[in-house]
């Protein structure tokens, strides 16, 4: 029987934890293609190392995984609606493409500049095998996908 402290080293893989971290440099099977089977088709929750996600598959096939939570006010962005190349939060308007960049805020004025100060998280991903893989660490140590 393992110790506590040395269970959960080897066990837990929340953000900030050592095995957490490990697991994040590699290239992670988030969802199989079936579940977002076309552009425009209703999002899906994905909970990946602790993290809760959202897929989509946006207007132009793109596949999008992004953190659950909006940007604006935390609502679940599970509920949004999918359209036009991004991800709309059904409550304030927030839109978001697969990049995690704001395309839209609507309560702002239109000469408003807030939405390019803001940049929701996003992982990237690849979809290969029936599968949709993602990529959770840091982007200057991201592994090419292996094609074989």
């Amino acid at each position: 029987m393992l110790e506590h402290e040395l269970n959960d080293l080897i066990t837990l893989t929340g953000r900030g934890t050592p095995m957490g971290g490990l697991m994040r440099r590699y290239w992670l099977p988030a969802l199989l293609s079936e579940e977002i089977p076309e552009p425009d088709s209703p999002p899906v929750q994905v909970r990946l190392l602790g993290e809760e996600l959202v897929a989509f598959r946006d207007s132009q096939g793109r596949i999008g995984l992004l953190e659950e939570h909006c940007s604006h006010r935390g609502t679940s962005l599970f509920y949004g609606r999918n359209e036009d190349c991004g991800l709309r939060c059904i409550y304030h308007g927030w839109k978001y493409d697969v990049h995690g960049n704001v395309l839209d805020t609507p309560a702002e004025p239109g000469i408003s500049s807030f939405k390019d100060k803001v940049h929701h998280t996003a992982y990237p991903t690849v979809e290969a095998g029936g599968m949709i893989w993602a990529y959770l660490g840091p982007c200057d140590k991201q592994p090419p996908f292996p094609h074989y």
